[in-house]
């Protein structure tokens, strides 16, 4: 049975000083950890049981954003708000939220976002339903 359903995202950014300085501060709020930054990129992974799922970032001068969504899991509504402030703080355009979005399932709590190069992320909860 499979274990894993995806193995990383590597996502393309125009201003890699930029990106590098926000998701510095975003993905970690999510669980990531740094583990290298160098002229070629920079990759974040998820701790764990030694499978590579990461987040990768590699700039492209001639890269245009589209309206493709990267959306993050949260445990719980209040790590939603937290994320929610680091986007914040770190330079995010908030597009939406945090709101909970009952037009997708009735439980649904998230917080929809742009990073500096206008790719658009998002960080969810899925309450249980009553």
């Amino acid at each position: 049975m499979k274990t894993r359903f995806f193995d990383h995202i590597d996502l393309r950014v125009k201003n890699r000083e930029l990106a590098d300085e926000f998701y510095g501060r975003v993905l970690p709020a999510i669980g990531f950890t740094r583990e290298t930054s160098d002229e070629s990129g920079a990759v974040f992974t998820v701790p764990g049981d030694g499978k590579r799922e990461f987040f990768g970032i590699t700039e492209d001068p001639n890269h245009t954003p589209n309206e493709t969504r990267i959306s993050f899991w949260a445990d719980t509504p209040e790590e939603v708000d937290q994320v929610a402030a680091v986007v914040r703080k770190a330079g995010g355009r908030v597009l939406e939220g945090p709101e909970l979005c009952v037009e997708y399932t009735p439980k649904y709590y998230a917080f929809f976002f742009e990073d500096p190069d206008g790719n658009k992320l998002e960080i969810c909860c899925r309450l249980p339903a009553d």
